[in-house]
């Protein structure tokens, strides 16, 4: 049976790891070609051997989401490779350093903000003129639960996060009529490299993060990137402009 991707193309940033690489696989298991982005040589290109293995077709290309012109020059070999893009996962991001705001570094400030959000508004800059020329496609900007509620410690990712999701909500209202759909998904505590740290280095942290969550446990990357490959495909023709909760849970406390 053909995957409900079949014959799209999608594209992922952060697809060296995490999120992304599990976003890249499921691309893949749904049949289309993958697009893996990340500033990680390395870990991109592991992931697109992966996509690979699975009989799929795939290529990586070394991406900053901070420069303007790696995201220009995503776009187009995107398109010089397969001849368009269906599906954009605009996925990479970064925690950023713990502290009240008053003690947070500027210099950690501007790198968050121009990861998470920044990199976010360049990679639509440029994703959407392509879907505008093709007649269509999907965005999905993965935001986080701190789009939703906040955390005292971390004031620029907070922020980076509430900002991606506004501008969802504004690059949805602005495409609506031109069929393409730009939803976010808002992740719980999921076990990727923002994590990892927390759960080998501070064993309390790591149980913290358990008990503020219902159901119990963390996310694995793969649950998260099955809300992506639904927001992405046509089961979610209707849906545009939405937050996706996956998070166990944790915001409806």
């Amino acid at each position: 049976m053909a995957g409900q991707l079949a014959g799209k193309v999608g594209l992922v940033t952060g697809g060296a790891s995490g999120i992304g690489r599990a976003t890249a696989l499921a691309f893949a298991r749904e049949g289309a070609k993958v697009v893996v982005a990340d500033i990680s040589i390395k870990g991109g290109e592991e992931t697109v051997r992966m996509v690979q293995k699975a009989g799929v077709q795939a290529m990586f290309v070394e991406t900053d989401v901070r420069r303007e012109a790696d995201a220009e020059a995503l776009v187009k070999k995107t398109v010089d490779r397969y001849g368009r893009l269906d599906c954009a996962v605009n996925n990479a991001g970064i925690a950023g350093d713990a502290a009240l705001t008053a003690d947070f570094s500027t210099q950690s400030w501007e790198m968050v903000i121009a990861i998470n959000l920044t990199g976010v508004f360049l990679g639509m800059k440029y994703q959407i003129p392509q879907m505008l020329k093709q007649g269509g496609g999907s965005i999905v900007n993965v935001a986080s639960t701190h789009a939703l509620v906040a955390h005292g410690l971390n004031p620029a990712y907070v922020t980076s996060k509430h900002g991606v999701l506004g501008l969802t909500k504004s690059t949805a209202l602005g495409y609506a009529n031109s069929n393409i759909r730009v939803n976010a998904v808002c992740p719980g505590n999921t076990r990727t490299g923002i994590t990892e740290p927390f759960i080998k280095q501070s064993p309390e942290i790591y149980q913290g993060m358990i008990a503020a969550t219902p159901v119990g446990r963390l996310a694995e990357p793969n649950e998260i990137a099955e809300g992506i490959i639904w927001l992405c495909s046509d089961a979610a023709s209707y849906c545009n402009g939405a937050a996706l909760v996956i998070d166990g849970g944790y915001t409806i406390q």
